[in-house]
């Protein structure tokens, strides 16, 4: 089962994640809107 918690600390985890890499390569924006609509239910 797939819970509404489990869904909000994966996307913390994604969240930490882009905002690590992002420091790096601060053009990283527009990659990750495209990612942004595809969602695994």
């Amino acid at each position: 089962m797939y819970t509404i918690e489990m869904a909000y600390a994966r996307m913390r985890e994604l969240q930490d994640l882009a905002n690590r890499s992002r420091a790096h390569q601060p053009s990283a924006t527009k990659p990750r809107a495209a990612k942004r609509t595809a969602k695994k239910r």
